[in-house]
């Protein structure tokens, strides 16, 4: 008998996922696809909609790794506020409701190519940072309020604080960009209104 089927029959392993790990797969791909419906649809509201459901299926990926506070901060934070300003900022700039060719380019190859040196940098950046990092059972569970916390106010309030920044002044630019500007009236528009 191979290692392989002695470990899937003697076991959990590869060859036999749990329900948890099948479903963790499932969401995986449908937040893959929503990501990419996201950045190829033609309509920017439709495009906010997909980055909902790939912001929520990012959420669902955190509850099936029982990591319940972070799950509820990607829906209140992600999906509740980013995903809002985005909307608020189409309406506020009149931005175009329905098929825009405007904002479709022809850079998709070199869009595509960076997009996939981006990946794969973060990939190997990721696996190089993590490779030697174990999680202690005994210690509180990784995804508890006490433990993110710990974690979010003593290691990562610059980067918390200068999102908070980020997300008011993307506001306040969408709020200064949608406000007419007065144009100035020419004198054969004003003879005409007094006739």
């Amino acid at each position: 008998m191979s290692p392989a089927v002695h470990l899937a029959a003697t076991g959990h392993g590869f060859l036999s996922p749990t329900g948890v790990e099948i479903a963790f797969l499932l969401v995986g791909i449908a937040t893959l696809g929503a990501a990419v419906l996201t950045v190829t649809t033609k309509q920017l509201v439709h495009a906010a909609l997909w980055l909902v459901v790939a912001l929520g299926g990012i959420a669902v990926e955190y509850l099936l790794l029982t990591a319940e506070f972070i799950a509820w901060v990607q829906v209140l934070i992600y999906v509740g506020s980013v995903v809002v300003l985005l909307l608020f900022g189409l309406m506020l700039t009149k931005a175009p409701i329905g098929p825009s060719p405007d904002a479709d380019s022809a850079n998709r190859p070199a869009a595509l190519a960076v997009a996939v040196a981006a990946a794969g940098v973060l990939v190997w950046v990721v696996v190089d940072a993590f490779r030697t990092t174990w999680i202690e059972l005994d210690k509180g569970v990784q995804g508890s309020t006490a433990v993110s916390g710990e974690s979010l106010f003593r290691h990562w309030v610059l980067p918390f604080e200068a999102l908070s920044v980020l997300l008011l002044a993307a506001l306040v630019g969408a709020i200064v960009l949608s406000r007419r500007t007065a144009e100035p009236r020419d004198a054969q528009s004003v003879g005409k209104e007094k006739r």
